[in-house]
């Protein structure tokens, strides 16, 4: 009965978010819509928790509060910024592990009628998103004025397109429909989607098939390939942000993450090993509650920087893991890396590539976007993440209902 209560209820949040939390963000413009939904998964994790009698909890998951508690007491020990600052990003900071491992937990698990439902409207909010990307070519402001910003039509052709492919049966008909419905988010002109959209043609084409997950000269050169396209696509931003210098020629919003750029690296040697803390650099509230550590490096007149004008503050996600030190990028670097073996370790199991090219794909998307935006933090990014958590649940689900079902036939043998 409480497995019932929560995959209903979760389907109608996974359905509200992805529709007010994501498709219709930047258009309503109300911006608390995802820490709304988050506290709403939240609500519907405690209540699960507390009616299982084992009172059971993911042990990865009691770990990412550990770190994250560490971190809130180490930042309020150091002073990084005031109270309402630290608290602030806190939330902020740990909202995209809530979304993925409340999900992973509750292990929701969609009935037939519900994943033809969200594929449907997949589809249906993909033919909206083709109607306005065709007519940007008439109207050029028409995506701002729709979406809010061209990344957001980007990030919602990505989440449409990977709901189909988690909906679908994973024929070669449904990875062709994923192609082409991914490919309409190259309307967006963003290089970070181009590399995303060529690392996912090389997985659905290629590694989709479970004949051609091995490691064999032709996998690595065809990985190396891929890895140069994706270079040569974003070879003007690689360029600016980690060889050139400064110059008036730049575009001030890339001036911006330059200096974030360079200056975290500093932070890395300075507050070494666990980072400046909370709200102290690249973050929201870094800029809402301007952090002295700006002025400490000389860059708090910076255009996008300033306590004046901070709008490029967050607007990548690398620089602010400044604020975790170097031990704080060896555990985001873990947190994927677990993610991946749980993937492969399915994949290995059921000779299914379906779940793990999902995952690969997700993980891809945010190695990409955290060059140059900070979307592992923002609506975006925990809607994605909500996908993942999905993805994974019912990977384990798949294999908790195969398990019972050897012990029933085990059973039944003796």
């Amino acid at each position: 009965m409480i497995q019932e209560f929560i995959n209903r209820h979760f389907f109608n949040l996974f359905l509200f978010t992805f529709t007010f939390g994501l498709l219709l963000y930047g258009g309503i413009g109300f911006d608390y819509t995802d820490e709304i939904c988050a506290f709403i998964l939240l609500i519907l994790y405690c209540f699960a928790f507390f009616k299982n009698p084992k009172w059971e909890i993911n042990k990865a998951f009691l770990i990412t509060i550990g770190i994250f508690f560490f971190y809130l007491i180490y930042s309020f020990i150091i002073g990084s910024n005031v109270k309402q600052a630290i608290i602030s990003d806190f939330i902020v900071q740990f909202k995209p592990y809530l979304s993925l491992f409340c999900i992973y937990s509750l292990m929701p698990e969609l009935s037939k009628n519900q994943k033809i439902k969200l594929k449907l409207f997949s589809v249906f909010a993909w033919y909206i998103l083709l109607i306005i990307g065709l007519l940007s070519f008439i109207f050029p402001d028409i995506i701002v004025t729709t979406m809010g910003h061209s990344t957001y039509f980007a990030a919602g052709v990505v989440a449409v397109s990977l709901c189909y492919l988690f909906t679908s049966d994973f024929t070669q008909k449904d990875k062709i429909i994923f192609l082409i419905m991914l490919a309409l988010g190259l309307i967006s002109t963003r290089s970070k989607f181009y590399g995303f959209y060529a690392l996912s043609l090389m997985c659905i084409l290629f590694f989709s098939n479970v004949k051609n997950i091995r490691i064999t000269p032709k996998n690595i050169l065809l990985f190396i390939i891929t890895l140069v396209l994706i270079l040569f696509v974003a070879k003007e931003k690689i360029s600016l942000y980690f060889i050139d210098n400064l110059s008036v020629d730049n575009e001030k919003d890339l001036i911006a993450r330059f200096v974030l750029y360079t200056t975290s690296f500093e932070i890395f040697r300075d507050y070494f090993p666990f980072g400046s803390g909370f709200a102290s650099f690249a973050t929201f509230s870094s800029g809402v509650y301007y952090s002295n550590i700006y002025q400490e490096y000389g860059i708090e007149r910076v255009w996008g920087i300033s306590k004046d004008f901070y709008n490029y503050i967050a607007d990548t996600y690398y620089p602010s893991l400044a604020q975790f030190g170097i031990v704080g990028v060896i555990l985001y670097a873990y947190f994927w890396i677990y993610i991946l073996r749980k993937s492969f370790r399915f994949f290995k199991q059921k000779n299914s590539a379906k779940h793990m090219v999902i995952v690969l794909l997700i993980t891809c998307f945010f190695g990409i976007e955290g060059v140059a935006d900070s979307t592992f933090t923002t609506h975006r990014g925990f809607f994605i993440l909500m996908l993942l958590g999905l993805t994974l649940s019912e990977m384990k689900y798949i294999n908790n209902t195969n398990a019972k079902n050897e012990i029933n036939e085990s059973s039944a043998n003796r």
